[in-house]
């Protein structure tokens, strides 16, 4: 049986992941990323390579696998946004 706290982070992770497949599917469609702000997806990619780093400290998968998909998310999104700006 999982433990209720991985289950709870594998959601919680995945929710928060899947959160950002439609913004990245917009974007390759449209090539558009006039709305997107530059500034807070650096930011926001430095805070979850910081989970990252957290999750592999901790051993926790959860946290790991999230935030190694959501970064990769992200990242997509800030190379379209430098090339399209």
């Amino acid at each position: 049986m999982m433990d209720a706290n991985i289950l709870l982070g594998t959601a919680a992770g995945s929710l928060t992941t899947l959160a950002f497949i439609p913004q990245v599917i917009k974007i390759w469609r449209t090539r558009s990323t006039h709305d997107i702000s530059l500034g807070m997806f650096v930011l926001f990619s430095i805070g979850l390579v910081l989970w990252l780093t957290y999750g592999v400290l901790i051993g926790s998968w959860p946290v790991i696998i999230a935030n190694t998909v959501t970064l990769v998310l992200a990242l997509i999104i800030i190379v379209f946004k430098i090339r399209h700006g």
